[in-house]
């Protein structure tokens, strides 16, 4: 294209006015480089431009005009709708909050369980505790009881059923030197609800029954062995069933058993 057409097309006034592509901006910057002429018309564009901005309207042709209005419409374009724009930090910012959250959660579980973990095993280790105190309690009673029966100084004292309940039997195991007594009522039955065996010291002549104790928890007592109040006088002895608490003096219709030393 020749000077005189550039400068009459109108496109220095659109690239002065900054409506051209990129291409086309780079193509008459080039041009204006090389071609004096064509430079000195933008300028005076420019210079024009600053005029009209003082109010001095510069003089342009009715067909300069045209050419400019014409190309302006070229350079109309439909209006593209645009995607609103998502910010993708906030988006993140979210995530990471949420992970956050999980992780925490994840985190305060793991802590529960460890939690439970360790009272739990505080808890067995307790149960553990007293199983091996009464296992160990036991034992004792095992080797009491044992000693008991083969302490060879202890008058062992056979004390048969009587009418009320014939199938009993009883056994008392006394050391006339330290005078303890203990009692093994593994022969006799365990006592109604509400009431207690009752072991008695008795002298003969004439009768005289002396309480040496009770057989409570007679439930709780697997081997059936008691210790019960020493004696160092007695001629027999005998066992009654009477109610919780005891009785000051022996129901006879409740003998279970009875035994002469």
């Amino acid at each position: 294209m020749e000077n005189k057409e550039y400068i009459e097309s109108g496109i220095l006034e659109l690239y002065v006015y900054g409506l051209l592509s990129e291409t086309e901006n780079e193509e008459i910057s080039a041009l204006a480089k090389k071609n004096p002429e064509i430079n000195e018309e933008i300028i005076a564009i420019e210079k024009a431009i600053i005029a009209l901005s003082s109010s001095f309207s510069p003089f342009q042709s009715a067909a300069n005009y045209e050419k400019i209005k014409a190309k302006l419409d070229l350079q109309q374009t439909a209006v593209v709708p645009m995607e609103a724009s998502r910010n993708w930090s906030q988006y993140i910012g979210w995530a990471a909050a949420i992970l956050l959250l999980v992780g925490i959660g994840f985190q305060y579980n793991q802590l529960q369980q460890t939690n439970n973990q360790v009272v739990n095993a505080q808890i067995e280790k307790v149960k553990i505790e007293k199983e091996r105190n009464l296992l160990e309690l036991k034992n004792k009673q095992t080797e009491t009881n044992l000693a008991v029966i083969r302490d060879a100084k202890n008058t062992v004292v056979s004390l048969g059923g009587q009418a009320v309940a014939p199938e009993s039997s009883a056994k008392v195991y006394w050391n006339k030197e330290t005078e303890v007594v203990y009692v093994d009522a593994s022969g006799l039955p365990e006592p109604p609800k509400g009431m207690v065996y009752q072991v008695w010291a008795l002298k003969l002549n004439p009768l005289t029954p002396t309480s040496i104790g009770l057989l409570e928890k007679f439930d709780e007592n697997n081997q059936r062995i008691f210790a019960v109040n020493n004696t160092g006088d007695a001629e027999a002895f005998g066992i009654t069933l009477e109610p919780a608490g005891g009785s000051l003096t022996p129901t006879m219709e409740q003998l279970y058993t009875l035994g002469k030393v």
